[in-house]
């Protein structure tokens, strides 16, 4: 299994620059200039097999990269959704990664170590990554996956500190 470095996003500009959302703790030694990174696509999509950086730089707080094999917004447009990834055999910079069949059925629990849940699936979202959550009480929650809200992931449980009132918005719907 390929370990997931960024996934790409739409277009940006006329000369096959896209946007990117990261998935590494490390995007200026991963995505550095004439770095050669696999890639994962739909089968029959066209999308070559490993992409060379040829530029980044980051926009308003967004990561934009252009590669030496797609030279304007169509061949950009054609690598929408594709992942760049990094071969599990390859050396591994140290960085946190997780699978969702890793985190799929751990207990949920807040900072004061209570019982929230238990993880029951990981969404990828165009701007960031969610875990899906159901609740003691059975109702599916989502909570953003960053560190300031999901601050530990152990081999048997991650600890959620959420804003005030965000499972409340979802038990809401439900009564």
């Amino acid at each position: 299994m390929n370990v997931v470095l960024a996934r790409i996003g739409k277009p940006h500009g006329l000369r096959g620059e896209v946007t990117v959302q990261l998935h590494t703790d490390d995007p200026e030694t991963r995505f550095a200039v004439g770095t050669v990174i696999e890639t994962e696509a739909e089968s029959g999509s066209g999308v070559p097999k490993a992409l060379t950086i040829a530029s980044t730089r980051v926009h308003r707080g967004i990561w934009l990269l252009t590669f030496e094999e797609i030279p304007d917004r169509t061949g950009a447009e054609g690598l929408r959704g594709t992942r760049l990834v990094l071969p599990e055999s390859a050396p591994q910079v140290e960085e946190e990664a997780f699978y969702e069949e890793d985190l799929v059925g751990l207990e949920v629990r807040d900072t004061s170590g209570e019982l929230l849940g238990t993880v029951s699936g990981l969404e990828i979202g165009p701007a960031q990554d969610r875990l899906v959550i159901t609740l003691t009480d059975g109702v599916t929650a989502y909570v953003p996956f960053v560190k300031r809200i999901v601050p530990t992931v152990a081999d048997d449980h991650v600890v959620v500190d959420p804003p005030p009132g965000l499972f409340d918005l979802y038990r809401e719907g439900t009564e």
